[in-house]
């Protein structure tokens, strides 16, 4: 079975390394992975009080990647779209699409009812989660339309003049994460957080819901056939003792990068609204809105981790919380060898996180792509 491969990456903080040089680093990265023959590049996107992303704006650092790339997909996974005005975000789209030459695509999302209350919005989850769905619904309409009419509770436009338009129709491919019956209902491609086991789940749902929503061996909007896969941290080395040393403080260290500094702020402002257990800890994405297609609940982001850590059925040193992999190329091939098994048809690496270091980052790209994409082109 074929695989795309593509990279998943969040730019977190490098020990006393200024962002000049943490951003410099990387697009090195990203000129390797275009040459070496990825599929895309997904960047989150993350505002402070969080840490773990030093690229919020991920319009600007991908537009300085497509001056750097000529093949290789630029994906913002996600846009968090109640933090966007919609014809704001409509330009830019244009804009990056003809900058990348048509190699835009664009992931949405409704993100977290904490960086909303920092960004001075409503943060209960029905009205983030209806800022998303209208802030979308606007997007769609405006990309692909020379004038823009649209009436809703957060915007409203009367006739006007859509300047700039992409040139990937009707607009660039979407992604949405995390859900993938959401995805499937919405015609998206979808990327999932889990174990192996989750992944085989989630594949099969989405092929059944886009299947009945779509018709079967139908494709998305821009004539493609859907992706789904899976979020894997990982290092690569020459040996699995090696890999291991270096990913297990990495794991640790890339926990506390994604939940401590916002539980911090929160505890620290007395934030209690955003706790969300008896036992006092905080989340950032908030009670489920009404009515959403189901999955697994997700109440903080510590929660999420610990179940993570907890869902590894086997005793395998490689498998780091059952979610990231660590091991000699052979181990990753044995790892591929039970993914495609899931029936996903894209795998998303991620390269460096936590404490990884450039250098060992880039060790990992170039096994991965000497030892591991020839076989699954």
């Amino acid at each position: 079975m074929a695989l795309q491969f593509g990279v998943f990456d969040h730019i977190e903080p490098v020990s006393e390394m200024i962002l000049t040089e943490v951003y410099r680093l990387r697009m090195e990265q990203i000129e390797i992975l275009d040459q070496r023959g990825f599929y895309a590049y997904h960047l989150a996107e993350h505002h402070t009080p969080a840490v773990h992303s030093l690229a919020p704006s991920q319009n600007v650092f991908l537009a300085a990647a497509s001056q750097r790339t000529k093949h290789i997909k630029l994906a913002p996974c996600v846009y968090v779209l109640p933090l966007h005005h919609p014809l704001r975000l409509i330009e830019e789209i244009s804009m990056l699409d003809h900058l990348s030459n048509g190699r835009l695509e664009v992931g949405v999302g409704r993100g977290g009812v904490m960086e909303a209350f920092f960004w001075g919005q409503n943060s209960d989850s029905d009205t983030n989660y209806h800022r998303y769905l209208e802030t979308l619904e606007v997007i769609r309409k405006g990309l692909s339309s020379e004038n823009l009419t649209f009436k809703g509770k957060f915007h409203q436009f009367e006739n006007l003049p859509m300047r700039l338009e992409p040139i990937q129709k009707p607009y660039p491919p979407m992604w949405y994460m995390r859900n993938a019956e959401t995805a499937a209902l919405e015609g998206m491609n979808t990327v999932i957080v889990g174990t192996l086991e989750r992944l085989k789940t989630e594949t099969k749902r989405f092929h059944q819901v886009w299947n009945k929503t779509h018709g079967e061996g139908s494709l998305n909007p821009q004539g493609q056939n859907p992706k789904i896969g899976l979020v894997v941290h990982m290092v690569v080395a020459d040996t699995d003792e090696e890999a291991i040393n270096k990913a297990s403080p990495a794991w640790d260290k890339y926990k506390w990068n994604l939940a401590a500094p916002r539980r911090i702020e929160a505890e620290k402002r007395g934030l209690t609204q955003f706790q969300t257990s008896k036992d006092g800890s905080f989340g950032f994405v908030g009670d489920r809105p009404a009515n959403l297609p189901s999955r697994e609940t997700r109440k903080d982001i510590e929660a999420e981790i610990e179940r993570f850590d907890q869902q590894a059925k086997r005793k395998d040193p490689t498998r780091l919380g059952g979610v990231a992999l660590a091991g000699s190329p052979k181990s990753v091939q044995r790892y591929l060898e039970e993914y495609i098994e899931t029936g996903a048809n894209y795998f998303v690496c991620s390269f460096q996180w936590g404490d990884i270091d450039h250098q060992t980052a880039m060790n990992s790209i170039n096994l991965f792509s000497e030892h591991i994409l020839p076989r699954y082109a």
